[in-house]
């Protein structure tokens, strides 16, 4: 399979086309599993952060490809219990991406967001990848968390509207993390879908997988510098992950949805919440989130 054809089948292909397409390339690369890449970067969250934006941006570049026919393999969270070999069968065979005419050694990258948040993957990362390099793009975790409700409902996942969402979250997820840990095969639908204001913390997020992977393999990404209509975010991410310049065109905004404007008493509650972590976040990345500027 040529070098560049996951991610160009990624950007063309309909829906459908790459669920027909997909049992095959999978069926293909689990044969061939030995054969095959790891990632050396990954792009693990914030959902809803314009991660699939970044995704997409970055294979753009002469030099990344991702897995064959998607975006993300979310194998450090819920899919784990596949085993390595399974994982590897899910990305480009490694002689495709060896240096060769002019072209450097193409690396290979996979965005889960869900990577962030899940308690047990920054280790399960650590241990599998011990080199792998990491991107983390941070939004306001108010705006954060409106957006996912509208894009968690839009898919099914969510019934109630976003004020009694937020009312029920901690009841919903009471004891979710506590039950991954202690069991390497739970899978908690409400830890996955429905923390809205849990994962805006993210510091805490953060200072998990600094413990497991070291705060110099961790690049963290402001979204309002991200799309700011420049790339000079996009150009400091392909620095942090040892790439040449890649085109310099701006990142475009996929997977938007439209919605309500929320509530400004919502909004102000909501900011409050946040405010302690977002201090935390400051002091620890070193300088102060737009949201809070």
């Amino acid at each position: 399979m040529p070098r560049n054809t996951s991610p160009a089948l990624v950007h063309r292909l309909a829906g459908p086309a790459r669920q027909v397409l997909l049992p095959l390339a999978d069926g293909l690369g689990g044969a061939t599993s030995s054969a095959r890449a790891v990632p050396d970067f990954l792009i693990c969250g914030a959902q809803r952060s314009g991660t699939t934006s970044l995704f997409k941006a970055l294979c753009r570049h002469p030099a990344v490809t991702g897995p064959t026919l998607r975006k993300g393999v979310h194998y450090f969270d819920t899919g784990y219990h596949h085993g390595p070999s399974w994982y590897r069968s899910r990305f480009p065979l490694r002689m495709t991406l060896r240096a060769r005419w002019g072209r450097p050694r193409v690396r290979v990258c996979e965005s889960s967001p869900y990577y962030l948040f899940h308690p047990r993957a920054a280790k399960r990362i650590a241990i599998a990848l011990p080199d792998v390099r990491v991107v983390v793009i941070l939004r306001d975790p108010v705006e954060r968390a409106y957006s996912a409700h509208a894009h968690e409902t839009a898919r099914g996942f969510e019934t109630e509207p976003f004020e009694l969402a937020v009312e029920l979250e901690s009841k919903r997820l009471s004891g979710e993390e506590e039950r991954l840990l202690a069991d390497p095969g739970y899978h908690s639908h409400s830890h996955q879908h429905h923390a809205y204001v849990a994962r805006g913390h993210y510091v805490d997020q953060l200072l998990r997988m600094e413990r497991h992977l070291g705060r110099n393999r961790i690049h963290v990404v402001d979204y309002a510098d991200l799309f700011d209509g420049t790339a000079r975010s996009l150009a400091g991410i392909e620095q942090f992950l040892g790439l040449p310049p890649g085109p310099g065109t701006a990142p475009g905004r996929h997977n938007a949805r439209e919605r309500a404007v929320m509530p400004e008493g919502l909004r102000a509650e909501l900011t409050e919440r946040f405010a302690e972590s977002n201090a935390r976040l400051a002091t620890w990345w070193g300088r102060t989130p737009s949201w809070c500027e």
